[in-house]
């Protein structure tokens, strides 16, 4: 009898999110400056990056919103070129690239669209949620990552 091998879900990058599997619990991870109260992403383990603050603060980590507005939105149609990794011989799939601007944090952060969402299903100010993706998969690990999806009913604000 042969045995079924089950794949490893692996973060593309640590400590940037979190997928607690239950709904609403895929989340964003950034840290908090507890002198200044400034939030980045990517997180910020080192110092307080916010150049008016006097960096004696702790750096505690924060989920972020789980929802934002489409700040920008572009679409991805050809293969990068050399130094960046991308394989000849598979072919080239289009995605769709979104800038959201956090609800609460007012920060902007890049991401791709979820699956099936592409630059006609996007407008700028539409409200989107944060939800987990898959950037590849091989026969031992499913890399995972973040990806952005429009509110069911959401609307569009200028």
């Amino acid at each position: 009898m042969e045995r079924t091998r089950t794949r490893t879900r692996t973060p593309v990058v640590d400590g940037w999110f979190t997928d607690t599997g239950a709904e609403g619990g895929f989340r964003l991870l950034g840290t908090r400056c507890s002198a200044c109260a400034a939030v980045f992403f990517p997180r910020e383990d080192a110092y307080c990056r916010n150049p008016r603050c006097a960096g004696d603060g702790e750096l505690a980590e924060v989920p972020l919103s789980p929802r934002g507005r489409v700040w920008s939105f572009t679409d991805g149609r050809y293969r990068p070129p050399a130094p960046y990794v991308s394989d000849p011989g598979a072919p080239w799939e289009p995605y769709t690239l979104v800038a959201v601007e956090l609800e609460a944090e007012g920060m902007v952060v890049l991401g791709q669209a979820a699956p099936g969402v592409g630059v006609v299903d996007l407008a700028v100010g539409m409200e989107v949620e944060v939800v987990a993706g898959v950037l590849d998969e091989t026969a031992e690990t499913t890399w995972t990552t973040w990806r952005f999806r429009p509110v069911a009913g959401g609307e569009v604000r200028p």
